[in-house]
């Protein structure tokens, strides 16, 4: 994968080909490992290390704001909140990621699909870049199980929880040079700039506002 680095990613700014067809021409670029060490060829950082670091050290502040925030998203973070029944580091990473798009005021609807089978196609077929969260019972904030869907197929799955799950499709849109999720573009800012201080130092308004609330 080193080795054809180079063309791949010509190929995939310049002919922007189908997520079928990478599937097919590069199937190794869908493994973790693999994501992991693209993000690291395009931009030079540990994805993985600097991700989590980031996320566990901003949770305890917005685990804070979550449980202050007022109004219908407050009610929402609360009944997050409510769910998450551990302090262990996946449910809390979970919480944050959950609660992420509600304070900035993204809507993650169209982005965190839920389904009793991965293979039921039809809950995810119109989804662009999103999650398949697959769950036995009833919808959790930490599902059972995750996968990634492009283009509205799910390119990775089995996953093991939502933080991995968010951490390789972050790797997987600037391995793919992907636009970001609609509905999502503050919370895809927010780990880019804040969390991986990649690209420009000026932060569109709400995430300065959050970093100035996450500082206080």
């Amino acid at each position: 994968m080193d080795v054809t680095f180079a063309l791949r990613r010509k190929e995939m700014i310049r002919d922007k080909p189908a997520i079928s067809q990478v599937v097919h021409r590069w199937p190794a670029l869908f493994t973790e490992s693999q994501v992991y060490c693209e993000f690291t060829r395009v931009v030079g950082k540990n994805l993985k290390e600097q991700f989590f670091d980031a996320l566990d050290e901003f949770s305890p502040r917005l685990m804070d704001l979550f449980r202050k925030k007022k109004g219908l998203a407050g009610q929402l973070l609360a009944d997050l909140l409510r769910q998450t029944k551990t302090t262990e580091p996946a449910d809390i990473r979970c919480l944050c990621l959950r609660g992420l798009p509600i304070i900035l005021g993204d809507d993650p609807s169209t982005f965190f699909k839920t389904s009793f089978d991965v293979t039921d196609k039809d809950s995810y077929s119109q989804t662009s870049v999103g999650l398949l969260c697959v769950d036995q019972e009833h919808p959790q904030v930490n599902p059972s199980k995750v996968g990634i869907i492009l283009e509205g197929t799910v390119v990775m799955d089995d996953l093991a929880n939502l933080p991995q799950a968010t951490c390789l499709l972050f790797g997987l849109i600037y391995a793919l040079h992907l636009n970001y999720p609609k509905g999502m573009k503050n919370t895809f800012c927010f780990i880019q700039q804040l969390m991986l201080n990649l690209g420009s130092r000026e932060l569109p308004p709400k995430i300065q506002t959050l970093r100035n609330q996450l500082a206080n």
